[in-house]
């Protein structure tokens, strides 16, 4: 099916001014362009920084990529869902909107424009939509694996979410297609495979199991002791340093071993890190 799609925004035919473009993003709600804000309710930029994606008002963007979609008659749907919510968040909306466009439609042509859109929130509905359907742990890393690369931050945080509680549910599995992810040429990819079995993370689930048993994800981190990439470093390092908490004698096993195996600046970097929660 090839989407009829319609013309946008006020700012369709019009160049987006480098100021907009190029700008660093908002350190804080008050500090917030409502130009900029006017450019990310209409999907047509990506948000620069965290707080420029919590600034979004995704009804408001939904409404414009429904219109897109010629779905405007699916929003009252989405506005139930997201005011039925008791806490809700610019997290947990995407999460709902994502569940609702798994109600309303299979059609991939649907999901593929989301995925594809200019803005990374549509991207992250996209995401949260493989959450909520039926499939196993294989098929779905398979399948979250474009948003595990994408460029932006967002929706590569929301490929950890939509993601994290499947790969609990299947861990030993999970960590055997993850450990492959390691051998990526994308560090994206790399990095994705480490805090998506992260023990504890950030605003995810914690996997308990790692916490008592950490070295069953081993797999994971030995390839990356070295990795060059500091993204990639940090998320390793993150890592272990989880697990320095409940279990600080294998996290000191491990680093004693790598720094005796591995004497780059980049294992250092790890260790260094690794370390830093037992070290305080």
């Amino acid at each position: 099916m090839l989407l009829d799609l319609k013309p946008t925004t006020q700012y369709q035919d019009k160049m987006i001014p480098d100021h907009i473009l190029n700008r660093k993003g908002a350190r804080s709600f008050k500090d917030l362009n409502p130009e900029v804000v006017d450019y990310l309710n209409n999907g047509l930029i990506q948000t620069a920084n965290l707080m420029e994606w919590l600034a979004v008002d995704q009804l408001k963007l939904l409404k414009k990529v429904l219109d897109e979609l010629n779905k405007s008659d699916w929003y009252d749907n989405f506005y139930e869902a997201v005011s039925n919510q008791k806490k809700p968040s610019a997290n947990s909306n995407t999460k709902v909107i994502g569940m609702t466009f798994a109600q309303l439609t299979y059609d991939t042509d649907i999901i593929d424009y989301l995925a594809n859109h200019t803005s990374d929130v549509p991207r992250c509905w996209a995401a949260q939509y493989y959450a909520a359907i039926d499939m196993s742990i294989t098929e779905r890393l398979h399948t979250i694996k474009p948003y595990a690369a994408d460029s932006h931050f967002g929706v590569r945080e929301v490929a950890i979410f939509s993601a994290k509680e499947y790969i609990i549910q299947d861990l030993d599995q999970a960590i055997m297609i993850l450990s492959n992810w390691t051998k990526d040429t994308n560090e994206n990819i790399r990095r994705y495979a480490v805090e998506a079995t992260r023990p504890i993370g950030v605003w995810t689930k914690k996997i308990d199991i790692l916490k008592e048993f950490p070295e069953r994800a081993i797999d994971i981190l030995e390839p990356l002791k070295s990795d060059t990439s500091k993204y990639v470093k940090d998320a390793v390092g993150n890592w272990l340093n989880d697990a320095s908490k409940t279990r600080p004698d294998w996290v000191i096993k491990v680093c004693e071993k790598w720094k005796t195996n591995s004497t780059t600046k980049d294992t250092a970097y790890i260790i260094k890190k690794a370390l830093r929660t037992i070290n305080k």
